[in-house]
């Protein structure tokens, strides 16, 4: 894989730097971080002498083409796997599909589609994706392999993580009434489970140039359209760029 150089123009630290274990550090929780990769050093020291880039901060979703151009690194750590998973529906609720991505030591490595509903919504899809994305991470576990997961949907990763425990304990019932999506939160649930302490599940912000986030979208979309109810493999070319031109959700 071609060398990166990353700028950091908000973070604990600011500058150029030469390697993503370094970034990573400087803006990983940091809030409002802002941060790019670059091809060459030139152009990422020119990028920093810029200034700071735009706000990430959107009320509604960028065009592809607007995403295309300020695309991040992946928030992620050099060695194992990370899976992103999303969901798409439209209308809400309406026509929903589920998009997953993996990338293995920094790389990406498969684009997944499908699990299309007629008449789902964007948390049936969101949770779908995730529920998928929870069976890739445990056969990797048994592999041997580090795993990080990266959903942007809250309401699916507390579903899963943090409220089922509780619902559960009360017999698959809560104090407000119905719980929506029961089946699939209690699929979804059990998988991570059995290897909660082997895996890390994390939210990341929608919509803001993160690689894997954007390519999981367009999968999601690609799965609208498709209508494929099973989970398939892209068997297109892993042209990032060519990809992220897809309809965006």
């Amino acid at each position: 894989m071609a060398k990166k150089f990353y700028v950091v123009w908000a973070g604990r630290e600011t500058g150029v730097f030469t390697d993503w274990a370094t970034t990573q550090r400087h803006v990983h929780g940091f809030p409002a971080a802002r941060f790019k990769s670059f091809e060459s050093r030139a152009a990422a020291e020119q990028a920093f002498k810029s200034g700071t880039p735009p706000s990430a901060g959107r009320r509604s979703a960028p065009s592809a083409a607007a995403v295309t151009s300020n695309i991040h690194v992946p928030p992620v750590d050099d060695q194992g796997v990370q899976i992103y998973c999303d969901g798409a529906c439209e209308p809400n609720p309406g026509h929903a599909g589920s998009g997953i991505v993996v990338y293995r030591d920094g790389e990406l490595i498969e684009l997944w589609y499908g699990l299309y509903n007629p008449n789902g919504t964007n948390n049936t899809a969101e949770l779908n994706a995730l529920h998928r994305a929870l069976l890739m991470a445990e056969s990797n576990i048994a592999a041997g392999r580090s795993i990080r997961i990266l959903c942007d949907s809250s309401y699916a990763i507390n579903c899963v993580s943090k409220w089922a425990d509780g619902w559960k304990a009360r017999g698959w019932r809560k104090s407000g009434g119905e719980i929506k999506n029961l089946g699939i939160i209690q699929e979804a649930h059990a998988v991570y489970t059995r290897m909660a302490p082997e895996i890390q599940l994390s939210h990341v912000s929608a919509h803001v140039g993160t690689e894997g986030n954007e390519l999981a979208d367009r999968m999601a979309m690609y799965a609208v359209t498709q209508r494929d109810r099973d989970l398939r493999q892209y068997t297109g070319a892993l042209d990032i760029k060519a990809i992220l031109r897809m309809r965006a959700g």
